[in-house]
């Protein structure tokens, strides 16, 4: 068994911002493999779903953004689930948009949904990092990654989404390599290769 949680704030007013991106890939993922429906459990909206051969809980913390680790937390203790079968979607300022890059552990460059996490499993979980682009200065950062995505953005938004339900499966088993690989592959033939945002940082 495993933990898809993607990382977002609950409600209306948040829902397209670009700090949900986490959200909306995990909205994605219960749709396309037929999740059971949403309901409150562990201080998230959690479903579960067979990918591929794997049963996965699906969470969205309901305890917004800074306090994510509380609802994973919960989760993953319930279920008895090690950190590396947890397996968290966030947003990610230092990718390009529409890149998605994945890592086990590592830091948590000053995301909080991110070290509220690891606060409460460990370092030793995946981050699927889904570039959002970086507004180019330091201070306008929390506006916007607080403020919705804009409509020239919609289309890679709503691929990569796609891509990461479409992949899941590699997710689910561990091939970490391979579903990153045919993220970037459906992407570029998507034509979001050069999708680019002025002052963006590099993608280290």
């Amino acid at each position: 068994m495993l933990i898809f949680a993607g990382l977002g704030n609950p409600g209306a007013r948040y829902a397209r911002n670009r700090h949900n991106i986490g959200f909306m890939a995990v909205d994605e993922i219960a749709r396309l493999h037929r999740a059971s429906p949403w309901r409150s459990r562990f201080q998230a909206e959690a479903c579960e779903a067979t990918i591929g051969t794997e049963k996965v809980i699906l969470l969205k913390p309901q305890t917004y953004m800074n306090e994510s680790g509380r609802a994973i937390g919960e989760a993953a203790r319930f279920f008895k689930i090690a950190p590396a079968d947890v397996v968290v979607f966030h947003d990610e300022l230092d990718l390009a948009p529409a890149k998605l890059r994945i890592k086990l552990g590592g830091g948590n460059a000053g995301h909080n949904g991110l070290r509220s996490t690891t606060a409460a499993i460990g370092n030793d979980y995946r981050r699927v990092r889904m570039g959002i682009g970086h507004p180019g200065l330091k201070e306008l950062v929390h506006g916007y990654v607080l403020n919705d995505f804009g409509k020239a953005e919609q289309p890679w938004v709503e691929d990569l989404c796609t891509a990461c339900a479409d992949f899941a499966p590699l997710l689910a088993a561990h091939d970490d390599a391979g579903f990153q690989n045919k993220v970037h592959l459906f992407m570029d033939a998507r034509g979001h290769a050069a999708v680019k945002r002025l002052g963006e940082k590099s993608e280290g």
